[in-house]
């Protein structure tokens, strides 16, 4: 196993070690600090946080109900809840387009009321939320499947209601599963491109969150897309380092 591992660390640590080789050390701090490259990671964070928040308040519920659902539709609703994972991203935003987009199924009603949804912030936060939602679900899901409902039954005996029993004793158990969650959306919300861009384009300050704009760099600065995409993953470890913390999980 310990061979198998070292590959598979390698086959990680290789790539990233090599696009840190090829960073341009005297140009890094004025790529990093050009406006466009600023603009586009603070909508980056910013979108990817709202989405985030869009996931935990529709994800945990999701997730929750497929667990304790019993039903022979269950699979399939399953499904199509967790298709994200595995469409190409480009499908998704085609999908999303053509469901709120100018001439969509629920977008063109919006459009005539005054929303435009399409090529907008809103519309990054949308492609995001729909990739990164499954990982919620998923999560949420699991948990509460390998929970024996034990504690729920004994708060039951007890006289604790419904909601009583979801909010003081489920809950609090999902805990490592929520922030777990949590970090997965986040993440995979703040590297998402191929949905962004078919749905929401790439216009600056508005839609061209960074991993946009590292695409568009590399067909010019070729140094400004290596130093932005290893702050994408500087960013990234360093969500994931915070959240999985040793004194974080501690009481887990």
């Amino acid at each position: 196993m310990i061979p198998l591992a070292i590959v598979s660390s390698t086959m990680v640590a290789l790539p990233l070690l090599a696009t840190t080789l090829r960073l341009d050390w005297a140009r890094l701090p004025a790529l990093l600090t050009a406006p466009a490259a600023l603009d586009a990671l603070s909508l980056s964070l910013r979108t990817a946080a709202m989405s985030t928040v869009l996931c935990i308040l529709l994800g945990v519920p999701l997730g929750y109900a497929l667990a304790t659902w019993r039903s022979r539709f269950r699979p399939a609703v399953r499904a199509l809840v967790l298709a994200p994972l595995v469409l190409p991203p480009v499908v998704g935003g085609l999908a999303l387009l053509y469901a709120f987009g100018r001439r969509g199924l629920i977008g063109g009603p919006l459009a005539d009321a005054g929303l435009d949804l399409a090529f907008s912030t809103a519309a990054v936060v949308l492609a995001q939320t729909f990739v990164a939602m499954p990982f919620m679900v998923l999560t949420v899901e699991s948990a509460v499947s390998a929970r024996s409902g034990h504690h729920e039954s004994l708060a039951a005996t007890l006289g604790a209601g419904r909601s009583t029993t979801l909010w003081r004793v489920t809950l609090p158990a999902l805990r490592p599963a929520l922030v777990t969650g949590t970090v997965l959306t986040f993440a995979r919300a703040l590297g998402e491109f191929g949905a962004t861009l078919t749905f929401a384009g790439s216009l600056p300050g508005v839609t061209r969150t960074l991993p946009l704009e590292i695409y568009l760099r590399r067909e010019t600065d070729a140094d400004a897309a290596i130093a932005l995409a290893m702050l994408l993953v500087t960013v990234a470890v360093v969500v994931v380092a915070v959240a999985y913390r040793p004194g974080v999980r501690s009481d887990r």
